[in-house]
């Protein structure tokens, strides 16, 4: 494997990049029209073009990126996350293509993209599951056996998209249309099912790494749970709410699940935790790099990009479960161009000022600089702030003084959103859940 081609545009093209070159690995970039002049075209080796800005016509072909990889002659294709990541037609296209694939078998993809058939292996391993629908919904009525509140979602879903929180018989109806229609339209496949929605739990997922030998390890949690409309905004690891004993028993059911699918390469198993019962439940398995990758690098000291790359090698991995030492606090604040107090509106533009903190503990992805477009086409992520602290509370009051040291202009950004989260006493000690945002945070902004 001697060149890669990026299937993917900003700060994670520029992650791969890097990866790449830290295994000598020549890079390719891809760009849209309205990604001309973008910092992953000039940091890689070559950038070819492959459409307009709309991601149907370019970051979504899958005819232009194979033609962009064959014609550049490249031996492997890095999908990233979003876009292509977890579309098991493109791994195979890759295949057919004398391409490797840097993810998990095309198999793999499918049987975790069906949220209902995933749902039915972790039963079968032992791995509890919420509550909820074993086939699809094909009535609003059927989802009404499983009790208020419910939680109407996509079987081909991801993202929040095409899920909706139901908790009296009069929403039931309406929310199924519209998760339904959103759904499809989303995914092209309307089917649903519901799950109990459990109040006040905590999103934990666990990471994991599979080589192609059947070798597979976990790297510890995260926890996830800081959101808005099941979209994370900031990511932390470890888990407050996790002991040493539960972080074992998830793991172990992380690597239960890895073995029965065949899985390979990179992964990440998510679960919600009842922190008072320290009951946890699976939920979904992403089949790719996670965004919130960082903070377990942090913590382990192992570069999940590189392992990816490895893998898709053939390589075997060069670390074991007993290797494995994590060790401090991480914290991750994803910086989007977006105003918080106008519903998170996109704030798309062009930068002006671009100041990022540094130091020791802190770590910055970003593919933003002074100058840089911000189109109103894609993702409104401008860059991921990452700090480690020997505990919780020394990452805390880093992550406090790294946002007050980063300065952007000509863009709304998150920045001081994410400064009230780490000055509210409910984070500060820990007591947040996946719905506090909304009900605490939101509500108290929007009351004063």
């Amino acid at each position: 494997m001697k060149r890669v081609l990026v299937a993917n545009r900003g700060e994670i093209a520029v992650r791969v990049i890097a990866a790449c070159r830290t295994l000598g690995l020549e890079t390719v970039s891809v760009y849209s029209e309205a990604d001309r002049g973008a910092l992953p075209t000039r940091l890689a080796d070559r950038a070819v073009c492959i459409g307009p800005a709309r991601a149907a016509e370019s970051y979504l072909n899958v005819s232009a990126i194979l033609a962009a990889a064959l014609g550049t002659r490249c031996d492997a294709v890095h999908p990233g996350y979003g876009f292509l990541a977890e579309n098991a037609a493109f791994a195979e296209a890759c295949a057919e293509h004398g391409l490797r694939f840097v993810g998990p078998p095309p198999e793999a993809i499918r049987l975790m993209g069906d949220k209902l058939r995933a749902r039915e292996v972790a039963r079968k391993v032992g791995v509890p599951v919420v509550p909820g629908s074993q086939g699809p919904l094909l009535s609003p009525s059927e989802a009404e056996r499983f009790g208020y509140p419910l939680l109407l979602k996509a079987s081909a879903g991801g993202g929040g998209r095409g899920m909706r929180v139901v908790r009296s018989p009069a929403e039931l109806a309406g929310a199924f249309v519209a998760a339904q229609a959103e759904a499809k339209a989303a995914f092209g496949d309307g089917t649903l099912y519901a799950e109990r929605f459990l109040e006040r739990a905590r999103h934990v997922e666990v990471q994991v790494l599979a080589d192609r030998a059947g070798h597979c390890l976990h790297l510890g949690e995260r926890d996830c749970s800081i959101q808005r409309r099941h979209q994370k905004l900031l990511e932390e690891a470890p888990s407050p709410a996790v002991t040493p004993e539960l972080r074992a028993a998830m793991g172990e059911a992380a690597l239960a699940l890895t073995r029965r699918v065949g899985y390979e390469n990179a992964g990440t198993v998510e679960f919600v935790l009842e922190p008072e019962s320290g009951r946890f439940y699976f939920i979904e398995m992403n089949t790719r790099i996670q965004v919130e990758h960082p903070v377990t690098e942090m913590l382990a000291g192992v570069d999940l990009v590189v392992e990816q790359l490895r893998i898709a090698a053939g390589e075997p991995m060069r670390v074991s479960q007993a290797d494995v030492r994590l060790e401090g606090h991480a914290l991750e604040c994803r910086i989007n161009a977006e105003a918080p107090d106008e519903g998170f509106r996109p704030s798309p533009g062009v930068i002006g000022e671009w100041a990022t903190p540094s130091g020791e503990g802190i770590r910055v992805d970003t593919h933003m600089f002074p100058g840089a477009a911000v189109p109103p086409f894609y993702d409104s992520l401008l860059a991921k702030l990452v700090v480690w602290g020997t505990d919780r509370a020394a990452a805390i009051d880093r992550m406090r003084r790294a946002l007050a040291a980063f300065r952007v202009t000509g863009v709304e950004t998150t920045i001081a959103f994410h400064r009230r989260i780490l000055d509210h006493p409910d984070f500060v000690g820990g007591r947040i859940h996946s719905r506090w945002v909304e009900e605490e945070l939101m509500t108290a902004r929007s009351a004063a």
